[in-house]
């Protein structure tokens, strides 16, 4: 594992460099490492063999999940997408394929369909997490809006073990990222180079 950012303690820092970085990939780079990022990704069995997976609709320069998406629905497998609240947390609503993306607040592109509730996301076998930077013990920078924070939060108080995956470019594995007492590790990372794991989880 490497790092490309030294870490300063901050997480506003450490974020905008992240975001710099990533502001100069081009869109063939973005293109080719969500390509193989899909690759990857179904390398890890949690994701491969999943019946429901919550997974996002990536924008901009952040890593792609488009091809990832596609490969998993074409496997019969059920793609809950986020749809933001008002409030920050996230309702949830099936994926049905591009042209079933609508524009929302914030830049974002959601599901049209019904929405399922903030629940809906304790059922899945797997969650992708957006994040910007996972360290060596599994520790994500997500940026900063909270949202995700209260996914994992809910559920852990339903009980539920899902596989938590976070996609990222190669050079976001850092050795470390600041960590606060709410922060909870992930499973997995996935980037173009290759699957990493943190925690083993029982098969």
């Amino acid at each position: 594992m490497h790092s490309v950012i030294t870490n300063d303690g901050s997480k506003g820092v450490l974020r905008r460099r992240l975001l710099a970085v990533r502001s100069r990939l081009t869109a063939d780079d973005i293109e080719a490492a969500a390509t193989a990022l899909a690759c990857r990704a179904l390398e890890l069995p949690e994701l491969a063999e999943a019946g429901t997976v919550a997974a996002y609709v990536s924008l901009g320069s952040e890593p792609g999940t488009h091809a990832l998406r596609e490969a998993l629905r074409a496997r019969g497998v059920r793609v809950l997408l986020p749809v933001l609240l008002a409030d920050n947390d996230l309702d949830w609503g099936e994926d049905e394929g591009p042209a079933r993306l609508a524009p929302a607040r914030r830049g974002l592109l959601e599901p049209v369909g019904p929405r399922l509730g903030p629940e809906a996301v304790t059922g899945a076998d797997a969650v992708l997490l957006p994040g910007l930077a996972v360290d060596r013990r599994g520790m994500r920078l997500g940026r900063g809006g909270g949202s995700y924070d209260r996914v994992l939060e809910r559920l852990a108080r339903a009980g539920t073990d899902p596989a938590l995956v976070v996609l990222l470019h190669d050079g976001e594995l850092l050795e470390e990222v600041p960590e606060e007492a709410h922060d909870r590790p992930v499973h997995a990372a996935v980037t173009p180079s290759g699957v990493h794991r943190f925690t083993r989880r029982p098969r």
